[in-house]
């Protein structure tokens, strides 16, 4: 993968090379350092046996460009002993591990990943909309256990076409979603900070507005005070007993232990859940026909690993250039 980059132009002088930070935990290994080392000259403290503080206060005071890799946590603690940072390239859609406000108040600037997951994220969320609603999973289940000789009529799903679905959060990965449904025929509408007038989908101002106007919701909005347990009570019992839930955001955006309650009660038609509130750990209630699970992989593909590592790649070379970046994350 490394010689793809290799063959663009890149830095050439082994003296010259622009000295970029990796953030990262130690258990957290990245094809990316491979694949940067010719063109940049890299810092990693994991590697190093002096603490962490100690050797940025030491050797990367003058650092102009970090990598946070997956989901480090980036405190103000830490980008104090960075005073010439100017970029943070995270490699996470979500930008919940960073401090937001520090790198406001100091006008660092910030790129995530959603340009390079956009199209799997929305791929995976109408993938588990449509198991959901059709109960492939449980009709495989069925198969599998040699039920369909005896008992013959598995449990039947419902149509995805038509329904009215509402996507909490319009970002690109919400709207790679809406673009994919309105091809089934469905009625989009959207749940974001503001509205976007040049969207065609119809805009509520809050989630609960548009939980009872749609049979589905998708989560796709960022983790944040504001939006954390952001699906509730009100809002399950406003999308009532035939909703679906799709969620490839994060697990806090739901209250898990309301959403279990409601499954398991018949409260709420089913679910299709991308992510949890204390992952790895999944509650063993969510075991159920009418619930779809998958374990955080809704951005991953191989394809879009290697978009990953051109973004990442792209974004540092257009830095040290002053060239535009590509996936500017707006920090409200």
């Amino acid at each position: 993968m490394a010689n793809s980059y290799a063959n663009q132009e890149c830095f050439q002088s082994n003296d010259d090379l622009p000295m970029v930070l990796l953030h990262r935990l130690p258990s957290f290994n990245s094809p990316l350092k491979d694949i940067l080392q010719p063109h940049f000259h890299l810092l990693d403290p994991a590697d190093s046996p002096e603490p962490a503080s100690s050797f940025l206060s030491c050797h990367a005071k003058s650092v102009r460009a970090l990598i946070c890799i997956y989901n480090t946590p980036l405190s103000a603690e830490t980008l104090n002993l960075l005073p010439s940072l100017e970029l943070i390239v995270a490699t996470t859609a979500g930008v919940e591990h960073i401090d937001l406000e520090e790198c406001r108040c100091r006008g660092i600037i910030m790129t995530n990943a959603s340009t390079a997951f956009a199209e799997d994220a929305a791929d995976h969320a109408v993938a588990l909309l449509i198991d959901v609603c059709r109960r492939i999973s449980t009709a495989d289940r069925f198969v599998r256990a040699g039920l369909w000789p005896v008992k013959r009529d598995c449990p039947l799903g419902f149509k995805v076409g038509r329904k009215r679905v509402g996507i909490v959060g319009l970002g690109r990965i919400g709207l790679e979603v809406g673009k994919r449904l309105e091809a089934f025929g469905c009625s989009i509408a959207y749940n974001s900070r503001k509205k976007k007038p040049s969207v065609p989908f119809s805009y509520h101002a809050t989630v609960l507005d548009l939980a009872e106007d749609s049979d589905a919701l998708i989560l796709c909005c960022s983790l944040t005070e504001q939006t954390h347990h952001i699906i509730n009570k009100d809002v399950l019992e406003a999308l009532g007993k035939e909703g679906v839930i799709i969620n490839v955001g994060r697990g806090a955006l739901i209250d898990e232990k309301v959403l279990v309650q409601f499954l398991l009660t018949g409260d709420t038609g089913g679910a299709g859940l991308d992510v949890f509130e204390n992952e790895p750990d999944v509650p063993r209630e969510l075991e159920l026909d009418n619930v779809v699970l998958s374990p955080h992989r809704a951005i991953f593909a191989s394809e879009s690993l290697e978009a990953l590592h051109q973004l990442v790649f792209t974004n540092l070379k257009a830095f040290f250039s002053n060239k535009p970046l590509q996936s500017v994350f707006q920090i409200e």
